[in-house]
């Protein structure tokens, strides 16, 4: 079972793989790319699990690859952690048609795709995702970076993958929490752009909770290709690429608030989702029953639709100095049903404010 996502952006297109296994990794990359040398970057967790039977594909196939592990977990997002890559590409002797192959979660993708793009002032890299955010939205796209202590992914770049391969096994030994964080950017997928594809989340929602493989590769297609229609439209987010940040602007300032530990990134998108509803409520004349039935879809993905202890006033500065502001005015992806929305300006402080009290509860 396979299936195929073509992004196309000219010299820079690429394949989505979406397949079953990892052996046929090396095969895959040999069939595209010839290359001198393949870094192959984990955390120490996906190392554990998937690091040797990667390595060993990309070594039967021909190729000259070691394996680089670093510490698990957002904070890893550093230009400490970019620079200890560098490190490692150059003691492995690494030039400029070497592939850096980034094979984890959305941190790693980030990670390695970013020390992929300054290295040697830039070298192809490949995206082996291997939890659901990652396969439906962070690998697709070419947005690579790390965190600031000022904000989430204020140093980046935009870089494309050279090939994404997509194992949906990887689903199987996910923690169950790590799954459903991964289905927040899979609603956002059908709010932004497929009110059809946010039907069938809602229809297949039983056999997606029960890992179906046969679902689960048309979910991940699904988002894939509405990912890649508006990314292949809009590469460097000059206009109609910005949609994808439906529930971001909220939901950066919330994991920032919670020193990005207390919510999962797809926990924050959830609860960011539903501030850009209510929003859309009293802007867009969203309506209420769609409201509802957002949140209703949220509710049964165990996800959350409000949070206790934050200060609406310090959520209401992060977001101003969000890099997505203009001009000290924040712009919001706002619904205008489900399957639609649009990015707008927002300059009134007392719709925000009621937004974000029907999210933040005391």
């Amino acid at each position: 079972m396979e299936a195929n996502v073509s992004v196309n952006l000219d010299s820079r297109s690429y394949d989505i793989i979406i397949t079953q296994g990892i052996k046929n990794l090396g095969l895959a990359i040999a069939e595209r790319f010839r290359a001198s040398r393949l870094a192959l970057v984990a955390d120490q967790t996906v190392t554990r699990i998937y690091g040797m039977a990667a390595l060993e594909s990309l070594k039967s196939a021909g190729f000259k690859a070691k394996l680089f592990s670093f510490p698990t977990g957002e904070k890893s997002k550093s230009l400490n952690e970019v620079s200890r890559l560098y490190d490692m590409f150059v003691s492995f002797k690494m030039d400029r048609k070497s592939v850096v192959v980034a094979l984890g979660g959305g941190v790693t993708g980030d990670l390695a795709g970013f020390a992929a793009a300054t290295f040697m002032r830039g070298i192809p890299y490949i995206q082996v995702p291997t939890t659901l955010l990652a396969q439906v939205d962070s690998s697709v796209g070419g947005k690579t970076g790390v965190n600031h202590e000022t904000g989430k992914n204020l140093i980046g770049s935009f870089h494309q993958p050279s090939l994404v391969y997509t194992d949906l096994t990887t689903l199987r030994t996910l923690p169950r929490a790590e799954f459903l964080n991964g289905m927040a950017e899979v609603v956002k997928h059908g709010m932004i752009r497929d009110a059809g594809y946010f039907q069938f989340i809602e229809d297949k929602l039983e056999s997606i909770l029960e890992l179906n493989l046969e679902v689960l590769e048309e979910l991940v297609r699904g988002s894939c290709a509405i990912k890649a229609r508006v990314v292949g439209a809009d590469e460097r987010e000059n206009n109609l690429r910005a949609i994808l940040n439906f529930g971001h602007t909220a939901g950066h300032a919330f994991e920032v608030l919670t020193n990005y530990s207390g919510l999962r990134h797809g926990e924050a998108v959830s609860l960011g989702m539903m501030v850009s509803a209510y929003l859309g409520g009293q802007l867009c004349r969203f309506s209420l029953a769609e409201c509802e039935r957002l949140e209703a879809l949220l509710k049964n993905l165990g996800l959350p639709t409000t949070i206790t202890g934050l200060n609406i006033e310090s959520m209401i500065k992060h977001m101003l100095g969000d890099k997505k502001a203009h001009h000290g005015i924040m712009h919001f992806v706002l619904p205008h049903k489900i399957g639609l929305v649009e990015v707008l300006p927002v300059s009134d402080l007392k719709a925000l404010r009621k937004a974000l009290k029907a999210v933040i509860q005391v």
